[in-house]
């Protein structure tokens, strides 16, 4: 019996020995934390493709935004409708600003169809002093502001149809909106002339113009070429040429951001009869961008 007692013992410790170790390296294992990914070193070929795409992404949207004034990046800020950078280029910048839009919105026009839509440096009137907000109520002290010393924006001209001023915006709504800004040089004798096709047929345009003296007409690119192809509309006495191009609908788009829009637009402003009169002396013409 005394014999059997130290083996029992014996058997009885090395069994126990093996059911502590399993124990004992459980607790070794878990203190070694598993590896999360990190998103650098470690990142899949499907992240890097991702990121590849978006930082090619990020460089397009920043060759999109107007150049350098003065060593300093312009960033497109277009807060309230309104994009406010436009404000801060001059006519240099603009003329380059229309021609890149031009080339984005028209990829198949020739380099000679592309000149012939090119509006000149001289054209454009710097306005990039003005400080205000350019919002709507804001534009009647605008053309104030850069108009010659002593002009009267409410004076029209003896012949009927015949505007010193003409407003483009980039939609009927926003032309009625820029009519009802312009009252304060609205006059019984000479009305703000509505060129625009919102709920207005050509033919009822062509005849306000016939029988109304006009100093201001505000309207849309191509209602505007209609009424001068048609002669209603007349350029003798037109000095400036406003464009509504601060103004960003609901989709944060203005005038200059739509192919159906800026075509027309760069059409009318590059027709032969504003052609020959930017920079002349004798009846010149300007372009004030809004």
């Amino acid at each position: 019996m005394s014999s059997e007692v130290p083996i029992r013992s014996a058997l009885a410790a090395k069994v126990n020995k093996k059911r502590k170790r399993p124990a004992e390296e459980a607790p070794k294992q878990s203190k070694t934390p598993a590896r999360k990914s990190t998103g650098n070193a470690t990142e899949g070929p499907k992240a890097k493709k991702q990121k590849d795409g978006k930082n090619k992404k990020d460089k397009n949207e920043q060759e999109d935004k107007p150049k350098a004034i003065r060593g300093e990046p312009l960033a497109k800020e277009r807060r309230g409708g309104m994009d406010e950078a436009i404000g801060k280029m001059d006519g240099r910048l603009l003329a380059d600003h229309f021609v890149q839009k031009a080339k984005r919105h028209n990829k198949e026009l020739t380099a000679v169809e592309l000149s012939d839509l090119s509006v000149p440096d001289s054209a454009f009137l710097d306005t990039s002093s003005f400080d205000s907000p350019r919002a709507l109520e804001q534009l009647p002290v605008f053309m104030k502001a850069f108009s010659p010393k002593g002009a009267n924006l409410s004076d029209s001209s003896e012949q009927k149809g015949t505007p010193h001023t003409l407003v483009v915006s980039p939609a009927g709504l926003r032309a009625a909106d820029v009519v009802r800004a312009l009252r304060t040089f609205s006059t019984k004798e000479s009305p703000i002339g509505k060129l625009f096709a919102k709920h207005i047929k050509l033919e009822e345009a062509k005849q306000f113009l016939e029988r109304a003296r006009v100093g201001i007409g505000a309207g849309t690119p191509s209602r505007i070429s209609d009424l001068i192809d048609s002669g209603s509309l007349k350029l003798d006495e037109l000095k400036r040429i406003v464009i509504d191009g601060s103004y960003v609908d609901q989709k944060q788009r203005g005038i200059f951001d739509m192919k159906e829009t800026h075509l027309p637009l760069l059409q009318l402003l590059t027709r032969s009869e504003f052609r020959d009169r930017y920079g002349a002396k004798d009846k010149k013409i300007e372009i004030l961008v809004f």
